[in-house]
C-alpha cells in the first residue's frame, strides 16, 4: 500500500516504513505528526484519488531528526569585469518515518 502526500510544496510517494527528507516542520524528534494533504491512496488493485485531496484521510509519520543538508555554493561571475560573488547555503530539513497509511 502506498500514498502520495504533499508537504513543503512538494509531493512524495510513500509507503509504511519509508524514511524521507522534507522541508523543515515544527515538532521535536520522536513526535508523531499527521499529514492531512493526501492526494492518493492505493493498495495495488484499488486506488482512491482526491480532487485534489482525500477528505478525512491523514498519513501518520514520526519525526526522526532535524538537520541541515550539505552546503551548496552559489557563485555569481561576470567575465572581464572583475565581478565575483560567492555565497554558501545549507537548507534545513526534517527526516520523517512513515508509520501508518489509512486503508484504501
Amino acid at each position: 500500500m502506498h500514498a502520495v502526500i504533499r508537504t513543503g510544496g512538494k509531493q512524495y510517494r510513500v509507503a509504511e516504513g519509508d524514511i524521507l527528507r522534507v522541508e523543515k516542520l515544527d515538532g521535536e524528534a520522536g513526535d508523531t505528526i499527521d499529514i492531512a494533504d493526501v492526494l492518493l491512496i492505493s493498495d495495488g488493485d484499488n486506488a482512491q484519488i482526491g480532487t485534489p485531496l482525500l477528505d478525512g484521510k491523514a498519513v501518520s509519520a514520526e519525526i526522526v531528526k532535524h538537520a541541515r543538508a550539505d552546503k551548496i555554493e552559489v557563485i555569481k561571475f561576470k567575465r572581464r569585469k572583475k565581478y565575483r560573488r560567492t555565497h554558501g547555503h545549507r537548507q534545513h530539513y526534517t527526516q520523517l518515518k512513515i508509520t501508518s497509511i489509512p486503508g484504501a
